[in-house]
């Protein structure tokens, strides 16, 4: 198995300008790399401080040039709010540019405030992705394809610039439709999941559901790569952990907000961190999370592969405003010590049985 960066690009407050944001989302996309993380993964989000980063397959063919070996993906591309002929376009494109290097994550979305300034509704965000679903393979893979949907409507074209990869570059679905992960397996697409801020309790309900939906798609799961979205810290500086985790609730809270369709602004932009009901404590969140010492995070990460089972862990390298120079600290810890133990144990590059 594997690990990546996963860079949300947050801006907390005003004291983090967008450039610096967009700036260490960069650097630390370097620094990945340099410490033997396999992919770095970037959001898309809009028009708010959740996240600033609008274009995936922007950073990842701006990446590309200050790197060389690791992998870029979109995590994800939120394909209601694309133009269809552009996109497809773009992926072999960017694929091109990136020698050969992109990871295609994709999804429907779920935060209504983007559609809605998109001209887009999101209650028809799932019909909308199912055909994209229909149409990304269909162009990648031939040299002239069209389509024709509810939503879709292309006529013979062709992709100019091809993917380097052959058909296509991977593609990394993540949603929670039950029909859809069924299919991400039966097509052997990967399929990103989330335990969010839970812990192990969440861990196995996840992976209930992914064996659900692997027997569902009539297949033993194989051909598919699990990918593993998780927070996680190692120090034994109590108070960075804390600050980390803080950083997490914040990313938590304004989530489920835009989700909840309740985000507070005082001036249109920047969105208020509003405490809810269901946030947990500092203290749930250090028995739900592989945070602590480096061998209490080993410990905690091993136990969590062994119900989840996945092929890739993407660690959540960016939340809030988190110290940055810091955060560059941590990812040296996870590449000198943290990754390698867990790759001795599992087995590097192994793929992890589906029990």
């Amino acid at each position: 198995m594997d690990f990546g960066a996963f860079i949300l690009a947050q801006q907390r407050g005003y004291h983090q300008s967008s450039h610096e944001v967009i700036a260490n989302s960069v650097e630390q996309t370097v620094m990945a790399e340099q410490a033997g993380f396999a992919n770095a993964w970037y959001a898309e989000h809009h028009f708010n401080n959740y996240s600033l980063s609008p274009s995936p397959l922007m950073m990842v063919a701006h990446t590309a040039a200050k790197t060389t070996t690791i992998r870029l993906g979109s995590a994800v591309c939120i394909l209601p709010l694309y133009h269809a002929p552009r996109f497809l376009a773009e992926v072999g494109f960017v694929d091109s540019l990136s020698g050969g290097r992109l990871e295609l994550g994709i999804g429907s979305g779920y935060q209504d405030f983007e559609f809605q300034r998109f001209g887009t509704n999101l209650d028809e965000s799932s019909k909308i992705f199912e055909e994209y679903l229909e149409v990304i393979p269909k162009a990648l893979g031939n040299k002239i394809f069209e389509h024709h949907s509810e939503y879709l409507d292309i006529p013979p074209s062709s992709i100019a610039t091809r993917p380097l990869q052959e058909p296509l570059p991977p593609i990394w679905v993540t949603t929670g439709n039950p029909k859809l992960r069924k299919r991400a397996f039966r097509e052997g697409w990967n399929l990103f999941t989330t335990a969010l801020l839970g812990g192990m309790d969440q861990i196995k309900r996840v992976r209930g559901q992914v064996d659900e939906a692997i027997d569902a798609s009539g297949t033993d799961g194989s051909k598919s790569r699990l990918g593993f979205l998780r927070v996680g810290y190692a120090s034994d500086n109590m108070a960075e952990i804390d600050h980390y985790l803080e950083n997490a609730l914040f990313q938590r809270r304004l989530s489920f907000s835009l989700k909840n369709r309740n985000q507070q602004t005082d001036d249109g932009y920047l969105m208020k961190e509003v405490p809810t009901d269901s946030d947990p404590s500092l203290d749930e969140l250090k028995k739900n999370l592989p945070v602590g010492s480096v061998n209490q995070v080993i410990d905690r990460l091993l136990a969590e592969i062994e119900v989840l089972k996945p092929d890739h862990i993407a660690l959540q390298t960016q939340l809030g405003d988190f110290d940055h120079k810091t955060m560059l600290k941590q990812m040296e810890v996870w590449g000198d010590k943290i990754i390698p133990a867990i790759q001795k144990e599992v087995g590097a590059g192994t793929k992890i049985a589906a029990e």
